[in-house]
């Protein structure tokens, strides 16, 4: 249990937050403070002395404590606790032998340098990069693999082009990655939504949607979704492939985390169909290095020259070093090398987070339960929003992400936290949770004082 003092603390700068408390206004007495929170005058003085130190007030001798003019809490790097960013753990990026491949990969490629390379990607990486699909049970030819700047480019030259079901609507997942909703958005696609929980999707109301809307395509993450780190059965992958079939729906398969999954049964979507119902799209950047800017693409072969036309127009060809370091990287093993200690990581910092929420959320929320992956995501009580939670924690250096951007408008819930683990340090796990769940209960109890302290004071 917190002391007494560290609450009063805490509401006072809930008040900052909300705007209650503005530059220059008056704090109420230490004398009102302590009949309100009912404890001693001591105590209350400990929490105004305690928010001097962080900056956030000043006294004025005889006439009391005032918010300062312009506040801002000193930061101190080795006090953030990150659970916002989604880049791959730097502790763990192998940037020397990375360093080897591209000083490689000059030497080697030193002609496409300067000249324009296949626009389709190197061929000799694309036949890696179908070697490595093999591991993820995703069979194909270097002919059926384009190689874009980003599984972003892949994605949003998908939602622009035609596809060869004449079809024009997009169905996505809800909730689902917000880089897709932008893309949407700017390209003012009609778009549909299903909703996604731990338990998955109501396969009959996705066979509804396919029958009656005109779907081109269902964009779909299979595994550790984000934000809610879900993932499918194998069966209802095969159903989903099955009901796409009956539609004439193409689905997009972003399998952007498949590589950290501790399931080896567990199948793509690709699998169920790799004639070419499935694009299968496999990123790099969050289990490698994101600055590469390389992902790969499996195409259905009557669709790859449509596809290189709308890329052309895009930035003609991806990086020839990137893809030429990525060979070396792939063909000599390291990479095999550096995912097994990925893959070991995360699965223990995923451990390590739910453990943490288990032991300390209130009783009121509810959180996924990923094996894996980056993303963990919190249901709040229905009176505390997520963005009231992140901007509380945020002045703690505690980041974490709303997740209300990753809904359409239709479907958005502002209660939906999202937690990486990614960049956050695994000894600051179980403290930033622990300052989470505090966040949520100072501000679910709010729900009982039907006017803040602070408009009490001031009336």
């Amino acid at each position: 249990m917190n002391p007494k003092y560290i609450k009063i603390m805490e509401e006072i700068k809930l008040q900052l937050a909300d705007g209650l408390l503005i530059a220059g206004s008056k704090l109420p007495s230490v004398r009102q403070l302590s009949k309100y929170f009912s404890c001693s005058k001591n105590t209350v003085i400990k929490a105004y002395e305690e928010l001097e130190k962080e900056h956030l007030i000043y006294s004025v001798p005889k006439s009391g404590y005032f918010v300062v003019n312009e506040f801002q809490n000193a930061r101190n790097e080795n006090e953030v606790i990150d659970f916002l960013s989604a880049g791959p753990d730097k502790s763990i990026m192998p940037y020397v032998e990375f360093q080897h491949c591209m000083n490689q990969a000059i030497e080697q490629y030193k002609e496409e340098l300067f000249t324009y390379s296949d626009q389709q990607g190197l061929y000799s990486l694309r036949e890696q990069v179908v070697k490595y699909l093999q591991n993820l049970q995703v069979f194909t030819q270097p002919e059926r693999v384009v190689v874009v700047s980003g599984s972003q480019q892949a994605l949003n030259l998908l939602v622009s082009m035609p596809f060869p079901n004449g079809k024009n609507n997009i169905l996505i997942e809800q909730p689902t990655y917000f880089g897709f909703i932008e893309s949407i958005n700017l390209q003012q696609a009609t778009t549909f939504g299903i909703e996604l929980s731990m338990e998955g999707i109501d396969l009959d109301r996705l066979e509804y949607i396919f029958r009656n809307n005109d779907i081109k395509f269902f964009y779909i993450i299979p595994r550790f979704h984000n934000p809610l780190g879900h993932c499918y059965s194998n069966s209802e992958k095969k159903k989903i492939v099955e009901l796409a079939e009956k539609y004439d729906v193409y689905i997009v398969e972003d399998d952007f985390l498949g590589d950290l999954d501790p399931n080896a049964k567990s199948d793509p979507l690709f699998s169920f169909d790799p004639s070419g119902r499935v694009i299968y799209i496999k990123s790099f950047s969050k289990i490698f290095l994101p600055g590469l800017r390389i992902a790969t693409v499996v195409l259905p072969t009557l669709m790859i020259n449509n596809f290189l036309r709308y890329k052309f127009s895009s930035d003609f060809n991806s990086s020839a070093l990137s893809q030429g370091a990525l060979e070396i990287y792939l063909k000599s093993g390291m990479f095999t090398s550096h995912l097994k200690k990925v893959k070991e990581v995360y699965r223990t910092k995923m451990q390590s987070l739910k453990e943490a929420c288990d032991l300390l959320l209130p009783a009121n929320t509810h959180f996924s339960r990923p094996t894996s992956g980056f993303y963990l995501s919190i249901s709040l009580p229905e009176n505390v929003t997520a963005k009231q939670v992140a901007h509380m924690l945020n002045e703690q250096h505690i980041y974490v992400d709303d997740a209300s951007r990753m809904f359409l408008p239709e479907y958005k819930k502002e209660n939906l936290l999202r937690l990486c683990i990614s960049q956050v340090n695994e000894s600051q796990i179980k403290l930033g949770v622990e300052r989470l769940a505090h966040c949520i209960v100072l501000i679910d109890s709010r729900k009982n004082h039907i006017t803040p302290w602070v408009s009490v004071y001031r009336g």
